[in-house]
């Protein structure tokens, strides 16, 4: 409810005056629409007995009140009490079936009870009858989306703001039907007409940068940011997506700033001071970085992707020892994160703490890291523990996601050869011969005994080209 300053002081007045009475026990009187502006106030707090008591007075005093029954239409929707609330309309509708009012609170119960199809029947009757067209198109759009009907809501709510520019709930609900229908371009389409209507809208300005920038069009998002931050300079939301366009385009200073700005405007999130500390990262200033990591844990202890870059920033430093505490806080958050054991394990690999590392693919290809290279280093490990049968087993389970991959079949048929079983090493030799020739000095390099058995060269020479 927009209230003018003088109507904004008469409303605070009506209010202070009926808490007043309430507190006395003295009755006042209030026209009509004072105590609907009372009523519907305590309805949108939450405070349902107070809306009550309220409601009970002013039919005292107004029992012909059409506006106060069709708020007590409301409390009883309200209520959940909707056969009640459904008998006082077909009587007020007996009274003034030209309201529009009487139509909107009937689609509303009708929407309560999962029937859109005759709500939004009934708004269009409304339609007929309603000065205000941008309410009761939002209301219609509403429904639509109840109904899974993405292109009519988007129809309702454009009307609703060819109605009232300035509805950004309305506004909101478009851009959320395009994106839904998959239509970002016509989106964006959409949103410059509504601009040149509107050019003051943050909003709007907003909505256009977050669409190009989920289209990867940075240049055109960083414009339309820009356009947002200059006509609200509070905007959080338009700094924040300002900044991480500025980090595509490898504006790492500016990006800084405007990451800054929010920081200004409310308290360090930690995903702004992580941002702050990658960029820092990447400006080639490692204690800033570090600081700014360091900060990011601090913000938020439980913030996993604080600790893994603390991780990688050591990693990049080959201080593994540090990196290793920092990959396990990260774990003790989220050990069920494939890429974090991942790190866990190629970490163990360099200090040569092979246990761990072994242990660290294992668990990250429990936790669905399939990549090709996770299972080649696993199965590396193994072999060089000397676990032949296990790298066998966990190379076939490899085998599964990339049957016809040489680097598996290569090193199938040198763990079998070291098993004896040659009948199967043959067939794994030769196998890899077929996908890859030229990198079939992949047994001599991980199997050198192997590689100098008479049959493993009679086999290569034969298969030479």
């Amino acid at each position: 409810m927009q209230l003018s300053d003088e109507d904004e002081e008469d409303y605070n007045l009506s209010l202070s005056k009926f808490e007043s009475m309430l507190k006395t026990n003295k009755v006042l009187f209030f026209d009509s629409e004072e105590f609907e502006d009372i009523i519907l106030h305590y309805l949108d707090m939450g405070k349902a007995s107070l809306a009550k008591k309220a409601l009970k007075l002013a039919l005292e005093q107004h029992p012909k009140s059409t506006g106060l029954k069709l708020v007590q239409v409301e409390m009883l929707v309200y209520e959940d009490k909707l056969d009640q609330a459904e008998k006082l309309l077909n009587e007020l509708f007996a009274i003034e079936p030209n309201n529009e009012e009487i139509y909107i609170q009937k689609a509303n119960i009708y929407s309560k009870r999962d029937n859109h199809e005759k709500a939004v029947e009934l708004l269009k009757t409304a339609l007929k009858y309603t000065d205000d067209f941008a309410d009761v198109y939002n209301l219609i759009g509403m429904e639509y989306l109840f109904m899974d009907n993405l292109e009519m809501a988007k129809e309702s709510f454009i009307k609703c703001l060819e109605e009232d520019v300035e509805d950004q709930t309305a506004l909101y609900n478009v851009v959320y039907c395009f994106e839904f229908l998959d239509q970002n371009e016509l989106a964006i389409e959409y949103l410059n007409k509504y601009i040149n209507k509107n050019p003051y809208s943050e909003i709007a300005w907003h909505q256009v940068g977050r669409l190009n920038y989920g289209l990867k069009k940075y240049n055109e998002a960083l414009i339309a940011f820009d356009y947002a931050t200059l006509i609200d300079d509070e905007f959080l939301g338009a700094f924040m997506e300002k900044a991480k366009a500025l980090e595509r385009l490898k504006k790492y200073k500016e990006a800084i700033e405007s990451y800054n700005r929010t920081i200004e405007l409310d308290d360090p999130t930690s995903y702004a001071l992580l941002r702050i500390g990658k960029c820092y990262e990447k400006l080639g200033n490692k204690v800033l970085a570090l600081k700014f990591f360091n900060k990011t844990v601090h913000e938020d202890p439980l913030l996993d992707k604080g600790w893994i870059a603390i991780t990688d920033f050591y990693v990049r430093q080959k201080n593994f020892q540090k990196a290793l505490y920092y990959v396990n806080k990260a774990l003790s958050i989220d050990n069920e994160n494939r890429f974090y054991w991942k790190r866990y394990a190629t970490i163990n690999k360099e200090m040569n703490l092979f246990e761990e590392a072994e242990f660290g693919y294992r668990k990250a290809v429990e936790h669905g890291d399939y990549q090709l290279d996770t299972w080649l280093f696993w199965v590396d490990i193994l072999q060089f523990q000397g676990e032949f049968e296990s790298a066998i087993q966990t190379l076939l389970q490899a085998s599964e996601y990339f049957p016809e991959e040489y680097e598996v079949a290569y090193r199938l048929a040198g763990l079998y050869f070291m098993m004896l079983d040659d009948k199967k090493g043959k067939f794994h030799l030769s196998n890899g011969l077929r996908l890859n020739y030229k990198h079939h000095t992949i047994i001599k390099e991980l199997f050198p005994v192997v590689w100098d058995r008479k049959m493993v060269q009679n086999a290569i020479n034969k298969n030479k080209k």
